[in-house]
């Protein structure tokens, strides 16, 4: 099989579980190292920006259209994302280069262990986002591709072709911006055609990586927590193991370190994810809503239907990844400190029962992930956006029954 040729060649042993997804943050240009490969890249990231602000100026010109401003809208807010993530990554990268330093020496230490348990807990979590990955990566592959076929396709399939051939209407395009030329027709249409495209593969190869890193991380320390709880367990195996003091300190005080630098780190990394995501979930309410409104619009096309309801899916997928997986450190964090109890932690000396009853305390300490100052990134954050995205087009729709 191919996949078994090519994906080999994303593994890196210096990092675990980051290879596949910095390989492809630094394809992007987002994973930068200097030279004149970073003035290139950071030249497409200004143009992307640029672009985005055409989009805007386009939304300004056809404001009087609802039904077009809605579905150009969509489009706009997603690039607006896209230019935002890599922007904030290139220039946090001094952050984000601490972060993935800091998870990928820790896994290496750890799996350079003759530890069978150690080593399973990494290869699981490993193997998972891998999986996330890849599915990921798929499910943005065929949302672009959908976006740049459905004019071809809906210019074949549409009864007005003839109308469009003539030059009575305009050829469809990808995508809206504001160029200072007729688009429409010839020479125009055809360049913009060919940028929109290649704006489609910027953007989904922006939102594909920098997600799917994201996500990598938050199952890292989902994982993490997980193999700390297991430590925890089995600080004194099965109380039979004669332990001395110190031995016992040695022990806990890694339990206790260990911790202490996944809360450091996810908190460092929280800081550079919930401005963004603040925006993503701002933009992705208005647009579940947008999106509702015009699958039911009468004047809505089949083909575009196809298309919104791919958009929406794509949309849908990427808040529900990030809520779960927040949920998933959410979770995991809050029974750490079950572990410490679990273990024989009470055949101990009176010294190092008092250690554990501290180390208990610390692992009380959660990590949750969120967006802005007032919103975590749970399960239940992800059905109460959908409901309220859900209410706001109900809202709607009664106004204009209302009108009519």
């Amino acid at each position: 099989m191919p996949s078994s040729f090519f994906l080999p060649h994303l593994e890196n042993p210096d990092y675990p579980s980051l290879g596949p997804t910095l390989k492809g943050l630094k394809y992007w240009g987002m994973w930068q190292s200097g030279g004149i490969k970073r003035i290139l890249y950071n030249s497409i990231h200004a143009f992307a920006t640029f672009f985005v602000i055409t989009q805007y100026v386009e939304l300004w010109i056809i404001r009087n259209n609802v039904e077009l401003a809605l579905r150009n809208l969509s489009v706009t807010m997603l690039s607006t994302v896209c230019v935002v993530k890599a922007g904030t990554f290139v220039c946090w990268q001094k952050y984000w280069s601490g972060i993935i330093g800091f998870v990928s020496n820790l896994e290496k230490e750890q799996l350079s262990k003759n530890d069978a348990a150690t080593q399973a807990a990494i290869v699981k979590y490993i193997k998972y986002s891998r999986r996330v990955t890849y599915f990921y990566w798929s499910l943005v592959t065929a949302t672009v591709f959908t976006v740049i076929l459905a004019p071809l396709v809906g210019f074949l399939s549409s009864p007005e072709r003839e109308l469009i051939a003539n030059g009575t209407l305009p050829y469809p395009e990808i995508m809206s911006s504001w160029v200072p030329f007729d688009r429409s027709r010839g020479f125009g249409y055809w360049v913009t055609a060919l940028v929109h495209t290649l704006i489609c593969f910027y953007g989904g190869g922006v939102v594909a990586n920098y997600d799917s890193n994201a996500v990598v991380l938050m199952t890292f320390f989902a994982g993490q927590m997980k193999l700390l709880s297991i430590n925890c367990s089995r600080l004194f195996d099965d109380g039979n193991e004669i332990i001395s003091n110190n031995e016992a300190m040695k022990r806990i005080k890694e339990c206790h370190y260990h911790h202490v630098y996944l809360v450091r780190f996810s908190t460092i990394f929280n800081s550079l994810m919930s401005p963004v995501l603040f925006l993503y979930v701002i933009i992705c309410s208005l647009m579940l809503c947008a999106s509702a409104v015009q699958l039911t619009t009468d004047g809505t096309s089949n083909m575009q239907r196809i298309w919104i309801s791919e958009y929406l899916m794509a949309l849908i997928a990427q808040l529900f990844l990030y809520c779960w997986h927040s949920n998933q450190v959410l979770y995991m964090s809050a029974e750490v400190d079950d572990a410490v109890y679990s273990s024989n932690w009470w055949s101990q000396g009176h010294r190092v029962r008092r250690s554990m009853l501290l180390l208990a305390g610390q692992l009380r300490r959660t990590v949750v992930f969120s967006a802005g100052p007032f919103t975590d990134l749970t399960v239940s954050t992800f059905v109460a956006i959908l409901k309220g995205s859900y209410s706001y087009y109900t809202l709607l729709s009664k106004k204009e029954d209302n009108l009519v």
